[in-house]
């Protein structure tokens, strides 16, 4: 049997328990947080002094915490990128019968998914602090040039994927939630917080995903984290660019803000591709193949070879000036 033909039959095995995935790891539209809990009531009589309080204390932060909170929320909003690319994997259909289990699962991440975007694109909004169309062009743009994250339709790979990129994200959510804090600015802090929670949370699903195929399919898991890892992971947004500029030309500037103030970090990458090792227990895996078991010795040093690299890396001091965040505004 085929490889592809494998991976069909191990997706249709876990599709079994795609309602217990549900239940577990995402949580009902009625039960849930939505962006309203978190910002002014434009139906209250003090929409306008909770808005101005708003803006007052957004002053207190600094030039690379806008960037990087912009750069989040582009990523978060390019949302219908990442559905259409998940609704192609093999395994998943979204069209006999009403879409199969994986489908209704895919839609409902998308649902939790999309709160974020709206929160943050509205905090933005009424910040003042930004300007949102220029944010809402490079949105434009990352929608309209798609992204390639090295996966193709194969499941294994995906759910590799997405099992560190939900583990980023938790990461660099909770660090601009942290900063937030710092600056006095609570409610920011909070919103990121929550949106935080949310993709640790499906993280988690996506980890346990893996888990499960590494005990019905081994040897194939473990070359397709490999593949994964060789080529590096790269992050949702890495097509990103400004009006009038060319694709991807963007990303490296924004990722430089990130790291200079701490929201997310070559560090960082390390210590996910560690606790993905160590969730999945990788060093004690048995019923390798010979091919799994150097894919194994890979994994296993690959941690240490890429932290002695992350040292060495240096990162510009002085800041890209983006179009969405003007200095004088700030």
């Amino acid at each position: 049997m085929s490889i592809k033909n494998i991976r069909l039959e191990v997706m249709q095995f876990l599709e079994k328990n795609v309602d217990s995935f549900v239940e577990q790891y995402l949580i009902p539209v009625e039960k849930i947080w939505q962006p309203s809990d978190f910002l002014p009531n434009s139906e209250g009589d003090n929409f306008f002094e909770e808005v101005r309080e708003l803006r007052e204390i957004a002053k207190e932060l600094p030039y690379d915490f806008w960037v990087t909170l912009v750069g989040d929320t582009i990523t978060e909003e390019a949302l219908p990128t990442y559905e259409s690319w998940l609704m192609d994997v093999e395994g998943i259909d979204q069209i006999e019968n009403g879409g199969n289990g994986w489908s209704k699962w895919i839609r409902q991440w998308t649902g939790e998914e999309n709160r974020h975007g709206d929160l943050l694109n509205k905090y933005l909004y009424l910040s003042g602090r930004v300007n949102m169309r220029e944010i809402e062009m490079t949105t434009q743009h990352l929608i309209n040039d798609g992204f390639d994250i090295g996966t193709g339709s194969d499941p294994y790979k995906n759910f590799v994927y997405t099992s560190f990129q939900e583990l980023a994200t938790y990461v660099s959510h909770n660090r601009v939630a942290q900063i937030a804090k710092k600056f006095g600015d609570n409610k920011l802090s909070k919103m990121c917080k929550m949106i935080a929670g949310d993709e640790m949370r499906h993280h988690h699903a996506y980890s346990e995903f893996v888990t499960r195929i590494f005990a019905v399919d081994p040897s194939e898991m473990m070359l397709a984290f490999q593949y994964m890892m060789k080529q590096k992971i790269v992050m949702p947004a890495h097509f990103l660019r400004e009006s009038g500029q060319k694709i991807s030309t963007a990303f490296e500037q924004f990722s430089d803000s990130a790291q200079r103030i701490g929201v997310y970090t070559a560090t960082d990458y390390v210590e996910i591709m560690q606790k993905l090792i160590d969730k999945w227990e990788i060093d004690k895996i048995s019923n390798l193949t010979d091919e799994a078991e150097k894919a194994r010795d890979y994994l296993m040093k690959l941690p240490s070879r890429m932290a002695r690299i992350s040292e060495r890396i240096v990162i510009p001091q002085e800041s890209h000036i983006f179009k969405w965040v003007e200095p004088a505004r700030l």
